[in-house]
């Protein structure tokens, strides 16, 4: 029987608060054919598209977008918490559950015209993804789409970036948060 990527994530309850299952990836990055079967289908959707830079969301984006960016052969561009980069970084606002976060990018990581592919594991309420998306697009950059291994419809996150004409791919679904 083969396996899905579903398969090797690990769902932890009560974390990080009563009531919510966490839905831990690093089960998924520990298995090498877990971990390759991920990489291999973030790629897929994408296969004969231009993409000059992968995008990875901190922290676990920075691990499957560098593998996604090594499989490409292009660029990878973190994008981080406030406080994170050195250097010159543009900042974006954006809420979350209790209050504000503040992600930022360096700004001569991405080139006007550039294509742009944002990796992360997992798609909540898409508060990251959505600053993430307007962050590249303020440097003139196109996100031609945003990748992730874990998709949390109940909360919305899907609806969010197709309203800002994103396509959404997600390797898997979980219910509830």
């Amino acid at each position: 029987m083969s396996r899905s990527v579903r398969d090797y994530i690990r769902s932890i309850h009560d974390f990080p608060h009563e009531g919510i299952i966490f839905r831990d990836v690093t089960t998924l990055f520990a298995d090498a054919r877990g971990f390759r079967m991920a990489v291999d289908q973030l790629l897929h959707t994408h296969a004969g598209t231009r993409i000059d830079k992968v995008v990875g969301l901190e922290a676990r984006g920075f691990i499957l977008g560098g593998a996604v960016a090594h499989q490409l052969s292009t660029g990878f561009v973190p994008i981080r918490k406030k406080g994170k980069l050195p250097g010159t970084v543009i900042s974006e606002a954006y809420q979350l559950e209790y209050g504000e976060a503040i992600m930022e990018i360096h700004d001569d990581a991405l080139k006007p015209g550039e294509k742009v592919l944002i990796v992360d594991d997992l798609l909540a309420t898409g508060g990251t993804a959505a600053a993430a998306i307007t962050l590249c697009r303020r440097l003139g950059a196109e996100v031609i789409g945003c990748a992730f291994v874990i998709d949390l419809p109940d909360l919305g996150g899907r609806k969010v970036l197709e309203a800002m004409d994103m396509p959404v791919h997600a390797l898997c679904e979980f219910e509830g948060h």
